[in-house]
């Protein structure tokens, strides 16, 4: 099921089946050490795959299908879906128990390193956000921790073959360190998420776009048009504004007021990668 072809590292190495999304084998290929000198070489010698290097069909029905990357669901995990101003899915979060955990992919070059510059930028947008910043040594190489008032939070970075893998993990504070229940299952996640780059040219960093399965995207349809019908229910139902009474003298008129449900947005992003905190609503 999982041929391995390592693009950007020149191996050609073949991996054993595996039984289930959760568990992809290992590999015998040693870490690395220009690649990232953060690397352990633990799990960075299974997943992230390309599309090509694995049976589309087989991971295919495995997997959550978001189009540019296949992610596997963990246990009683949830899809929470951010949509754009415009109307466009972009970001697609995997709610558990201990937080939110958000694959990502994104345009790169052949040459791996891309992932080293987007760390930087990052700590830096962390630092400027008042956040506490460390990097860490992880299975794929340096990860990002941010701690702040209200939330921790950590950036897992893989870089590929032309694209690149960012893992955003968010929980509350304290419970995104590196032995935290949520790391574990987010590098689990990210072991066995699959992306699917296409052909098509995207400059450097561009997110590569995100599809929603049909079924997902007929239950946001149906969420959409239930939270209209409420809210023209409410509407409806609003009791009408009382008249000024007429012994109101002229120069102070009665003022009317309407109540204008709050505008919901996602917030501006900084460039392609964004300040941090704005991305995760912080």
């Amino acid at each position: 099921m999982f041929g391995r072809r390592r693009k950007d590292r020149g191996s050609n190495i073949e991996a054993t089946d595996a039984a289930s999304a959760g568990d992809l084998g290992a590999y015998d290929e040693p870490a690395d050490e220009e690649y990232d000198e953060y690397a352990t070489g633990s799990a960075a010698d299974s997943g992230p795959y390309d599309i090509d290097e694995v049976d589309e069909e087989t991971v295919t029905a495995s997997r959550l299908d978001l189009g540019s990357v296949l992610v596997p669901l963990p246990a009683g995990g949830q899809i929470q879906v951010e949509m754009a101003p415009n109307g466009t899915p972009q970001n697609v979060h995997l709610v558990t128990q201990f937080g939110r955990i958000t694959v990502s992919a994104y345009a790169a070059p052949k040459s791996p390193g891309q992932w080293r510059e987007v760390a930087a930028e990052l700590a830096e947008t962390l630092r400027n956000d008042k956040a506490e910043v460390s990097i860490e040594s992880g299975p794929w190489g340096r990860e990002l921790h941010g701690r702040t008032a209200n939330a921790d939070l950590r950036f897992i970075g893989v870089d590929g073959f032309r694209w690149m893998i960012r893992c955003v993990v968010a929980a509350p504070s304290g419970n995104a360190g590196a032995d935290s229940e949520l790391v574990g299952i987010a590098r689990s996640v990210i072991s066995g998420t699959v992306v699917r780059r296409g052909s098509e040219p995207h400059p450097v960093r561009t997110p590569l776009p995100i599809v929603l399965p049909e079924a997902l995207t007929r239950q946001l349809v149906a969420a959409q048009e239930q939270q209209q019908q409420a809210a023209a229910q409410q509407q409806q139902g609003a009791a009408p504004a009382q008249p000024a009474p007429r012994t109101a003298p002229p120069e102070q008129p009665a003022q009317q007021t309407r109540q204008v449900p709050p505008a919901r947005q996602t917030p501006p992003r900084r460039g392609e990668s964004g300040s941090a905190m704005q991305q995760l609503g912080f």
